[in-house]
């Protein structure tokens, strides 16, 4: 839930932010009606001081009548306070300086690329071709017991989705791997180290309202019957986890990283990426979730994006990061960065991590706050990343380490994991 307060420092600064990430928010409005929710509290507040003075001085009967006021104001109150969340809900958070102004994606602006792209001397064949070939993926059947999008893994790529998970909890725990980033980028931050995380799937309607992540209805698996919804990413839970919690500045930063199944009804991109398993209803992700000091926000972003970088090289695959523009970042986010990995059967780059920063927007709605040393209270700060998404992540190791002989070379990194170095061997 975004600051009344900033939005007030600069109406017109806000109004545009409005504008360059696309939403149609009346902000005059917005501001009226917080202007008569104080109005409104102010006066029901003096009438209560009045009650409680004439009930000192024994006269009842005026005090039952200003009873009657009370009500009436308060019931106008509770109106307008209504009317006002409802609004509040859809006010976009404000974005850093830097973030580039544009309408959709094209207008990213690339500012890092790592490796060259893959040279074959054959046909390179796309992984829907290579998984017939080896046998690891079904999505023929999956369509019959499930539906379209899905699928069944099978065999080493079992293996090898279980071996990143693991290389993940290795790596984030490692607080010299996290030391390593902080010396590298000169972060001002410390090294603790990611808590391993398996959280619930299913969350309530409410709690993923307060998490900005309800909304569009129609990209969600809904259980209306339990007010409950299933999650589209570890964060989700993990986020709410704190939910009305106070932190003591000394437990922050918090930092975890979390394996579960996600689900996206994909309602929007009927005929889009069908083949393979690019976009699916149901696949498995890691994420990365932090809660710190707000004074500590580039750096644990920047923490976040090392390492996702540090796991895209050790997997050695050509990837670009990628600074998302106002108009292809959530509404919840300041700073949304991309990273792209390469899909060498497909020829193109295709968007497999992000990283989000959302200063206190989230952390608002969800009451997380912390108590600072000088007794100060605040909300804190959220950020949260994706570590892998397995599917996707596994498409471009598949296609980049192709073989002629249509065998997959497993990364190093994945090799110890797995117990063998190729797919079809």
């Amino acid at each position: 839930m975004i600051d009344l307060k900033k939005v007030r420092d600069d109406i017109a600064w806000y109004k545009l932010i409005c504008k360059n990430k696309k939403k149609d928010v009346d902000v005059d409005l917005i501001i009226k009606l917080d202007d008569e929710r104080k109005e409104l509290q102010q006066k029901v507040d003096e009438l209560k001081f009045k009650q409680r003075q004439l009930a000192e001085k024994k006269d009842y009967d005026w005090a039952k009548a200003l009873k009657v006021d009370v009500q009436q104001l308060e019931d106008a109150y509770v109106k307008v306070e209504e009317q006002l969340n409802t609004l509040l809900l859809n006010m976009p958070n404000f974005y850093h300086p830097d973030t580039p102004i544009g309408i959709d994606e094209a207008e990213n602006i690339v500012t890092k690329t790592v490796w060259d792209l893959p040279k074959f001397d054959f046909p390179a064949k796309d992984h829907e071709e290579l998984w017939k070939l080896r046998d690891i993926i079904d999505k023929e059947t999956a369509a019959i017991v499930s539906g379209a999008r899905f699928t069944y893994i099978k065999w080493d790529l079992v293996l090898m989705q279980m071996g990143i998970v693991k290389f993940v909890f290795d790596t984030l725990w490692n607080s010299k791997v996290i030391q390593g980033i902080i010396k590298e980028r000169k972060l001002a931050i410390n090294n603790t180290p990611f808590i391993p995380i398996l959280p619930p799937v299913i969350m309530s309607m409410g709690v993923m309202e307060k998490m900005w992540r309800l909304h569009p209805m129609d990209e969600r698996y809904c259980l209306h019957e339990d007010k409950q919804v299933l999650v589209w990413s570890a964060e989700h839970t993990m986020g709410s986890m704190y939910m009305d919690r106070m932190f003591e500045e000394k437990e922050l930063p918090v930092r975890m990283i979390g394996y579960s199944t996600a689900f996206r009804r994909e309602a929007w991109t009927y005929g889009k990426d069908v083949k393979g398993i690019i976009r699916v209803h149901q696949f498995d992700k890691m994420e990365m979730e932090t809660f710190s000091t707000p004074e500590t926000w580039w750096d644990e972003q920047e923490l976040i994006i090392g390492l996702q970088e540090y796991m895209m090289q050790k997997l050695g695959l050509p990837y670009r990061v990628v600074e998302c523009c106002t108009g292809d970042m959530w509404d919840i986010d300041y700073r949304h960065v991309d990273i792209e990995t390469y899909m060498a059967g497909q020829w193109t780059y295709r968007e497999t991590h992000t990283s989000d920063w959302m200063t206190d927007y989230q952390a608002r709605r969800l009451n997380t706050r912390v108590k600072r040393e000088d007794w100060t209270k605040e909300c804190v700060h959220m950020n949260d990343a994706t570590a892998f998404a397995m599917g996707r992540i596994m498409v471009a190791i598949i296609e980049n380490n192709q073989q002629a002989d249509g065998t997959i070379k497993i990364p190093e990194v994945l090799v110890p994991y797995m117990g063998k170095k190729f797919i079809g061997k």
